[in-house]
């Protein structure tokens, strides 16, 4: 009986690791993405001619960087670990 329990307790320890590497790998994803985003919303401001296209490139820097400034505090509130971001992905190719 007691090796049903080891295994079951196994089992149980393999799925949250699991379920927090998915957790780790969507906010990587989603700050990546907001980042980018932000990005390319800068060099479009940085680029911007016209007054309307000057208003349009401002909205839209606000907006993703409002964007990214959200995805930023949800992953920390996550207790993310930030070397990954340092390190350019949470994804292990040995794995």
């Amino acid at each position: 009986m007691r090796w049903i329990f080891q295994r079951s307790q196994e089992q149980a320890r393999r799925y949250n690791n699991a379920q927090e590497q998915a957790s780790r790998e969507y906010f990587y994803k989603e700050v990546s993405r907001a980042r980018k985003e932000w990005e390319q919303a800068r060099f479009a401001f940085e680029n911007a001619v016209g007054k309307d296209e000057v208003d349009v490139a401002i909205y839209t820097l606000e907006a993703a960087e409002r964007k990214y400034q959200i995805q930023l505090r949800e992953a920390k509130q996550a207790n993310v670990e930030w070397d990954a971001f340092k390190h350019g992905s949470y994804f292990n190719p040995s794995e």
